[in-house]
């Protein structure tokens, strides 16, 4: 097609006419040493157009926020990645649903409830834990699932002016910052802080603690409702833009966030407290004696905590009043530590396979080594972290060495979690042990067929996130894939999804560009999202790798043919010129 004609309806000037007053620019400058040769004319890159090139699907945008979330779903959600915990995790879901809810409610129906006073106290929530129980995942396990920002902040930090370690303000603008710059989607945004029972005042003072105390009352209005400033003061960068702004417009720059909306959920150990709500159970007579200082009853003593316990630890009422949900997370015992290695959405197995697959070696984990790993991490007493340091004290070796050797895949059994240093002397000494060959098949069989069985599980919640649920041999090359990459199955089911759009896209580009009507078979779609997935390329540059010399080939046999649409199957995938050749072959015998 003719450029000029391309550009018909539009208020691009003709391209010839561009391209004669810039070389008559350039003759007029330079003499006739230099000329412009074809120019072309178009929009400026990003500027869209509508009905030309591909479409390709883009990167996923931050996700919206999702205010019609039912609390069964988040709970179900958390239960995937979170062992044990099913009050906090109870608590959480319910109450961070109804926030939101509440929030879409109020939108829906104006400010006329809250003029009548029916009452805005936000959902804000006090957890108590013992360290390495899952408090913070737990919370940025929720911002992603319902799609706001999330900032963490450490207690400890903050001071009464602000000045040593910044304010609860800060974290406010970090929530902008998080939510790059966008106001409307950070003002539903979650703030953490931790560390909370270490700003409660000290009880062996004579008089207010006062840096404590500040730091607790500086917290009321942000956990309340009020607008904090987005520019800060001695900010050299909000500064300059404040300069830049009021010389062009003659007028203060002044951009706020409301804290309205925005959670609060703080967080702590709160050693110590436990002992108080003993003593005032013990004073109202219901029975507990010496056994409140047991340790199996200190999760028994937090679940009845009320509000006077918080003020005799340290808080002042109004702080308190200001957090009305409280959950408790209970420490973790070692079959809980076990089954956290044995779910396939821990971090902690999967980026350790991650390591190992940087330098090409594949690593499986027996149920034995993981209960041995659960094992030591319990004696440590920091609950789920220790997992990692007892991972890294066993396996260390293992990646300083394997990487220089031909190895490229072994399993972590019993003796090699038992006795690491000694099982590293005889796999390197032996090609053939049973660790890299049999056992390894076994555990890699079998994490597959769990995976293969959970993906079928979950066919209704796929179909509901996705508008369609894959089954067969798509879920065999999802669980092949996810396996090879050392990545969830959850993660290869969007990339799968991914590729086919891509292929898709591939016929209609085929069709643009030549002409010619293909469309794949089901089993040669799947052979590509294979290669795509096991692989490192796109699935378009794989689709036009394998098929860029195709159409002449192809239009000899659907012009012999009198077709319209060509079907390609999985053998034109694996050979593809063999399979062109002995079709055309065939086409021109008949």
């Amino acid at each position: 097609m003719d450029t000029k004609d391309d550009l018909q309806g539009t208020n691009f000037p003709d391209p010839k006419e561009i391209e004669k007053e810039i070389n008559d620019f350039l003759a007029n400058k330079y003499g006739n040493r230099i000329r412009i040769m074809g120019t072309q004319l178009g929009p400026w890159p990003g500027v869209e157009e509508s009905g030309q090139g591909i479409d390709i699907p883009q990167e996923p945008k931050p996700a919206s926020v999702r205010f019609d979330m039912k609390p069964s779903e988040l709970h179900e959600y958390l239960d995937r990645f979170v062992i044990r915990q099913d009050s906090a995790k109870e608590i959480l879901a319910t109450k961070i649903c109804t926030h939101f809810n509440r929030i879409r409610y109020f939108q829906e129906h104006g400010d006329t409830y809250e003029r009548e006073g029916i009452g805005r106290i936000k959902n804000n929530i006090i957890l108590i834990g013992p360290t390495g129980v899952g408090k913070t995942y737990l919370i940025k396990l929720i911002a992603r699932k319902i799609g706001v920002p999330f900032v963490k902040g450490d207690a400890t930090k903050f001071s009464e002016t602000g000045y040593v370690g910044g304010d609860v303000e800060d974290l406010v603008r970090d929530l902008v910052q998080e939510a790059d710059g966008d106001i409307e989607r950070a003002k539903y945004g979650i703030i953490y802080i931790d560390e909370i029972d270490k700003i409660a005042s000290s009880g062996n003072l004579i008089g207010l603690d006062v840096s404590r105390s500040g730091v607790q009352r500086n917290l009321l209005k942000p956990m309340e409702e009020t607008e904090v400033d987005l520019k800060v003061a001695h900010d050299p960068v909000s500064m300059m833009e404040a300069a830049a702004h009021f010389q062009k417009t003659g007028k203060r720059l002044k951009r706020t966030i409301n804290t309205r909306d925005i959670l609060f959920i703080v967080s702590g150990a709160f050693n110590g407290l436990d002992e108080i709500v003993g003593r005032r159970l013990s004073q109202k007579g219901l029975g507990f004696g010496a056994s409140l200082k047991e340790k199996d009853d200190r999760n028994d003593l937090f679940l009845r905590i009320k509000a006077e316990d918080l003020i005799q630890f340290g808080f002042e009422s109004e702080f308190i009043g200001r957090l009305p949900v409280t959950a408790v997370l209970e420490d973790l015992s070692e079959d809980d530590l076990y089954k956290i290695l044995k779910n396939r959405y821990s971090s902690v197995i999967t980026a350790k396979k991650q390591d190992f697959k940087a330098y090409g070696i594949d690593i499986r984990f027996s149920d034995e080594a993981l209960r041995i790993m659960a094992g030591k991490a319990h004696e440590e007493k920091t609950g789920a972290r220790a997992l990692i340091s007892v991972m890294e004290k066993i396996l260390v070796g293992f990646e300083r060495v394997l990487p220089s050797t031909e190895l490229k895949r072994f399993t972590v059994t019993r003796d090699l979690a038992e006795d690491p240093r000694s099982f590293l002397e005889d796999i390197l000494k032996d090609e053939f042990h049973p660790s890299r060959c049999e056992i390894f098949d076994e555990v890699d069989a079998c994490e597959r067929n769990e995976t293969m069985e959970e993906l079928r599980t979950r066919r209704s919640e796929f179909e509901q996130l996705f508008g369609k649920a894959l089954e067969g041999q798509a879920l065999e090359v999802i669980v092949e894939a996810a396996a090879g990459k050392g990545v969830s199955p959850d993660t290869m089911y969007k990339r799968y999804l991914k590729v086919e759009q891509e292929i898709k896209g591939f016929e209609d580009e085929f069709y643009r560009t030549y002409g010619l009507k293909i469309r794949f078979l089901e089993e040669a779609m799947l052979e590509l999202a294979r290669l795509s997935l096991s692989g490192s390329e796109e699935p378009l540059i794989v689709c036009r790798n394998i098929f860029q010399n195709y159409h002449h080939g192809l239009k000899l046999v659907m012009e012999r043919a009198e077709s319209n649409e060509f079907l390609i199957p999985k053998e034109a995938v694996h050979n593809p010129e063999k399979y062109l050749n002995d079709i055309i072959q065939q086409t021109y015998r008949s």
